[in-house]
């Protein structure tokens, strides 16, 4: 029976792509580091840890502090999306069906606390959320389960009982790890990529999806 409801934030609530990718190139081009987007595009779905461990020089990462370099790219991301943001096309009314259906919500995101709690008060969504798991409050970030596994059990739920949306592939694979269906957003990366991945179903947006086919995917 379906009864939970969790939410990745990047590329699920809000389509931040851009922004991130702007976040990122300002971010090293402030320690004159070099990376392309493909490189970047690799690592979308994991925590920021990961992600400065693997495309910062060693010796940045030695002299800052990876989690300063975190904190420090995001504070950026936070800057250039707070007079844009907005909600995913489709999210507001998908919540509120979900509410009028008594399913519990919750975000679990490789995303910092602070990110989600900005996303959540900008788009005036934080309401609809009984449980918050982020990147920073965990010990293993996606394609690990342990988010996943936690938000589930902040609700009080069951892995079988929940269905993840997600728009990466670390994400999905942290999901289905967990034991639950997926629901891929085409957002990040397109249709032809995520057909590689182990998502149940793959949508364009919240748009196209409705509880009753939530539903049927769980039965």
């Amino acid at each position: 029976m379906l009864r939970g409801l969790l939410f990745d934030m990047d590329g699920v609530l809000v389509n931040n792509l851009e922004v991130h990718r702007a976040a990122f190139a300002e971010f090293f081009r402030r320690y004159g580091v070099n990376r392309t987007f493909e490189e970047l595009n690799r690592h979308f779905g994991r925590g920021n840890d990961d992600i400065m461990g693997d495309l910062m020089p060693a010796d940045i990462v030695k002299r800052v502090g990876i989690r300063e370099l975190g904190y420090q790219k995001e504070a950026i991301y936070r800057e250039l999306y707070a007079p844009i943001i907005e909600p995913q096309p489709g999210l507001i009314r998908f919540l509120e069906e979900a509410y009028a259906k008594k399913l519990c919500c919750a975000v679990g995101s490789s995303g910092y606390r602070v990110n989600v709690d900005f996303v959540l008060e900008k788009c005036d969504i934080a309401h609809y959320f009984e449980a918050i798991v982020a990147g920073d409050e965990v010990t293993r970030c996606k394609p690990d389960p342990e988010i996943y596994l936690t938000a589930a059990g902040k609700l009080g739920l069951q892995p079988a009982e929940c269905v993840v949306f997600e728009d990466a592939e670390a994400g999905i694979e942290a999901a289905k790890r967990a034991g639950m269906r997926v629901v891929a957003l085409a957002t990040t990366f397109d249709r032809e990529f995520l057909g590689r991945t182990d998502a149940d179903i793959i949508v364009d947006d919240f748009r196209d999806v409705d509880v009753e086919m939530l539903r049927r995917l769980v039965e």
